[in-house]
């Protein structure tokens, strides 16, 4: 190392300041040890700015007004479509208008530092900062930053653009493009038919574009349960989305500020722009970890105390979607609490007396923690939302469990008919009959979200079908579907 380098030194530092990095900074810190956080861009990460909050800022004006035309009365006062330019500035609002000032003196406050600017590893616990000139208040290239302790890479994951000739040329969107839009093209077309080309989907037809969706494959949202993919699919084409399945394109132009997409049946498309929402892949490409022996541009893989794999003397672990463990920033947030939690049972002997004290005198059995990925929730806000945790039935059959299935029409419950004239919706759950438990659930509907937190917790809990009985849903809510289900199992 040069003489003359500056050199910043911590207990330990979290590589990216988004959601995850913020909560497994926030847990170390806790117990006393000091943490800096090295972030390149926007300290709160793609949540915050590009993904789960500006999407669902853009998606609710529509599921507002659906809502409200599903129930006579407040039918009639519905006259007009989504206000567009209204939900793009309560759009940027939830985002702050892209700037992080709000985040920073959240660290200020809790007490842990910020370095601005882009890192590779030297070494181990120790990166150096790089030349990035677009990077704001960042330090001098050059500039080390060691960790005394541990390292944690929440470095999170960046969209993949599928080898398409032309593609790369013709400026497509990723979500980041698609959620910070200023305008609202005529068209729309897009690439794929997970999560994101979904809900954009819904999102954009709302706001007045004409959407086309390509999908390589033969269904939408292929990780839940099929009934939930048909659902939104026929939603989709109600809304009037244009959903074209086993279609790719093979070859894209840009051409007079619009997008000409060739498509494998030979015929061509042409829209005002193309989303492209085919994958993600863990950031790790330009992190230098070839140094410390692992591969560059693959998912670091860890144990359920987040250690990542092949690096010796413990000091290096990984969170949230870099690790490809998981998708959401839910259950990336609870990896971090995880992470700085072992973080801080491993190395708070080091820290402050005053957290040593309090060692002692509490119990710090939370301070053990490993990560159970058994019951993984995740919500699709389509029209109608899907919301799903555990194993689907096809998982749960592969994985051995002698698997029971019961599914009931939400339409059926009188919480239901209350909500909407006309409500449709689908509740199932995976049952394992030899242990007399759930281990998997899928809601569809409106607000089928809000459904999905009892679930999560039976699965997670185990909890036997007949303790599920004395768990007595209120009337007339949505929920009483519990109390149908588990008739429908027998109960």
């Amino acid at each position: 190392m040069d003489a003359d380098q500056d050199v910043l030194e911590y207990d330990v530092v979290v590589l990216g300041g988004g959601a995850v990095g913020e909560n497994a900074a926030d847990r170390a810190a806790r117990a006393g040890l000091s943490v800096a956080i090295l972030e390149e861009e926007l300290v709160g990460g793609e949540c915050s700015y590009w993904a789960c909050m500006p999407s669902k800022a853009l998606l609710r004006p529509g599921a507002v007004l659906a809502a409200a035309r599903a129930v006579p009365g407040a039918a009639e006062a519905v006259t007009g479509a989504v206000d567009a330019a209204a939900t793009l500035a309560r759009r940027t609002k939830f985002t702050s208008d892209w700037d992080d000032a709000g985040q920073v003196r959240w660290l200020e406050k809790v007490g842990i530092a910020l370095v601005r600017g882009r890192a590779r590893f030297t070494g181990p616990r120790e990166l150096v900062l790089e030349p990035d000139a677009a990077t704001p208040e960042a330090l001098p290239a050059g500039t080390v930053v060691r960790a005394r302790r541990a390292v944690v890479v929440a470095t999170g994951s960046e969209p993949v653009l599928p080898p398409v000739p032309g593609l790369v040329e013709a400026d497509p969107w990723t979500s980041r493009e698609a959620t910070s839009a200023d305008e609202v093209p005529d068209s729309l077309a897009i690439i794929g038919g997970g999560v994101v080309a979904c809900e954009l989907a819904v999102a954009f037809t709302d706001l007045g574009s004409d959407v086309t969706m390509l999908v390589l494959g033969d269904r939408l949202l292929d990780r839940v349960e099929p009934f939930a993919a048909h659902e939104v699919e026929e939603s989709l084409a109600e809304l009037g989305v244009d959903v074209r399945m086993r279609t790719a394109a093979t070859a894209v132009e840009r051409v007079d500020g619009r997008v000409r997409l060739t498509l494998t049946d030979g015929s061509t498309l042409t829209a005002h722009e193309l989303l492209v929402a085919a994958g993600r892949r863990p950031r790790t490409a330009d992190l230098g970890l070839e140094v410390l022996g692992l591969e560059p541009g693959a998912a670091l893989v860890v144990d359920d105390a987040l250690e990542v794999a092949g690096v010796d003397g413990g000091w290096l672990f990984a969170a949230g979607d870099v690790t490809g463990r998981t998708g959401t920033t839910h259950q990336g947030k609870y990896d971090a609490r995880v992470v700085g939690d072992v973080i801080a049972a491993r190395f708070s002997e080091h820290a402050s007396a005053q957290a040593a004290a309090e060692r002692a005198a509490g119990p710090w059995s939370r301070y053990r923690a490993t990560a159970d990925h058994t019951a993984v929730p995740q919500v699709t806000f389509t029209r109608p939302e899907v919301s799903s945790v555990g194993l689907t039935e096809q998982a749960a059959l592969e994985a051995g469990i002698d698997v029971r299935t019961v599914r009931y029409d939400l339409r059926s419950v009188s919480g239901a008919s209350v909500s909407a004239d006309k409500y449709a919706g689908t509740a199932q759950l995976v049952l394992d009959s030899a242990r007399g438990v759930v281990v998997g659930a899928t809601f569809t509907g409106p607000d089928a979200a809000e459904l999905l937190h009892a679930a999560t917790i039976a699965v997670v809990a185990e909890v036997p079908l007949d303790r599920l009985w004395h768990a007595v849903p209120s009337y007339p809510t949505v929920s009483e579907v519990w109390l149908r289900l588990l008739e429908a199992a027998g109960l």
